[in-house]
């Protein structure tokens, strides 16, 4: 065994632990509590700061890390969703995951351990499972109608089927409908009834934008005439559906408790309502949704109404970094804007990147310390006197010292006894 020790713990599964320690054996928690009652072990590493589960970002596109220069453009939404259709079919297999390993050690670097990983290139496929995160790579559908889909069909289930086979890691595969507005509704169907068959789980955007609500309500805006500009015929632009994005993914089969949906920005109370019912978790990426001027998701009601809600940081190229506890102050001043009162929110917030990301992915032994979890640990230099869940929310960003994966020191600078056998990694 070996113990981690610092002068706060914050289990999430627990009260935060006070010169706390986490006990570590063969890649799984062993023991949390006080460090002066850690069973004995053959190493130590003490920490400064304050020790968190390792975060969940619940939505992102690693395989996009190499496309952050679409961050710093002036593209609105409709203009920047369309420049991936431009440049995805150049990449070589070899950028692409190269273009997911730098993503993944940015993650690392920030305290990510666990993703919902958006994988659009298989190739994508074979750097996620190379690595120890834990997590689900959803395999992408998108700007497939109806009648594409009877010739794709068969090579994209190749695709889940094949990858599933091969795979020797703590990241399933799942299946990703991208949207409403790039595929068939009999599309939309089949990948729900493949995903129930395979028992494997679901992951699609949902209410990004208000052009999204435009489409599926009335089949009529930009995303209309985008479909037509590129030969997508999908039924539902002949009019609409007649009522929201949300409840049109539920009569696709997309919503359910083996299912949580990215985005949620325009979502209103009957929709919020209709996720719950559903066990639907929801993961906010707010800076994504800032920089595309999708709106702001309505996070105050979200907890107001008790929504499962999980982080993510959407791709580098819509967000500035693969940093999840950056997201928090951001949600907070949102959540304060639309008026939640504030008590409990911190707490709420770093529930949000852990147990909640964990919810979000159907996973019980991450997002938590406690004993038969992943060793996943992160280490923030924040202050340690009064409220952890404060000082992480407003000073965790930016400022993680240490990352722990499995039981391993990757990152981090710790005060004594390091592990041999652990190579540091650089941010």
């Amino acid at each position: 065994m070996h113990v981690y020790t610092a002068p706060v713990v914050v289990p999430v599964a627990g009260e935060p632990i006070r010169e706390g320690a986490i006990g570590v054996d063969d890649g799984r928690i062993a023991y949390v509590g006080p460090a002066a009652d850690a069973p004995e072990a053959e190493g130590a590493t003490a920490f400064d700061g304050i020790v968190a589960p390792g975060l969940v970002n619940a939505h992102t596109h690693l395989c996009y890390t190499a496309f952050a220069d679409m961050y710093g453009n002036e593209k609105e939404f409709f203009e920047w969703i369309q420049e991936f259709a431009r440049r995805n079919p150049e990449t070589a297999d070899e950028v692409w995951k190269a273009s997911v390993r730098q993503g993944i050690e940015e993650s690392l670097a920030h305290g990510v351990t666990a993703v919902a990983d958006i994988v659009t290139p298989a190739a994508a496929f074979e750097a996620l499972f190379e690595s120890e995160l834990a997590g689900v790579a959803y395999w992408e559908a998108c700007f497939i109608d109806d009648a594409a889909w009877e010739v794709r069909r068969s090579a994209w289930r190749d695709v889940v089927t094949d990858n599933r086979a091969v795979n020797n890691s703590d990241i399933a595969v799942g299946i990703s409908p991208h949207t409403l507005y790039t595929l068939g509704t009999e599309v939309g169907k089949s990948l729900a009834e493949l995903a129930r068959t395979l028992d494997i789980r679901l992951h699609p955007h949902l209410a990004e934008t208000s052009h999204e609500d435009m489409f599926v309500r009335r089949g009529s805006g930009p995303f209309a005439f985008m479909n037509r500009r590129a030969g997508l015929e999908l039924e539902i632009a002949d009019g609409g559906a007649g009522h929201s994005p949300a409840t049109q993914m539920d009569k696709v089969g997309w919503l359910g408790a083996d299912a949580h949906v990215a985005h949620g920005v325009h979502l209103d109370k009957a929709d919020r309502e209709l996720l719950r019912s559903r066990g639907t978790a929801v993961a906010l990426c707010a800076r994504s949704n800032a920089r595309l001027e999708a709106g702001e998701p309505p996070v105050a009601d979200l907890r107001a109404e008790g929504n499962t809600v999980a982080i993510g940081t959407d791709s580098r190229a819509s967000s500035p970094d693969l940093d999840v506890a950056a997201e928090w102050p951001v949600l907070r001043r949102l959540a304060l804007a639309q008026g939640d009162g504030g008590e409990g929110l911190n707490e709420w917030l770093v529930r949000a990147a852990t147990e909640g990301g964990a919810k979000a992915l159907g996973r019980s032994d991450i997002g938590v310390l406690k004993v038969g979890a992943r060793a996943d640990l992160a280490v923030f230099d924040v202050p340690t006197e009064g409220d952890p869940y404060a000082a992480l929310v407003t000073g965790a960003a930016g400022n993680c010292t240490a990352t722990v994966l499995k039981g391993k020191l990757l990152k981090g600078d710790p005060l004594e006894d390091q592990p041999s056998q652990d190579e540091p990694l650089e941010p």
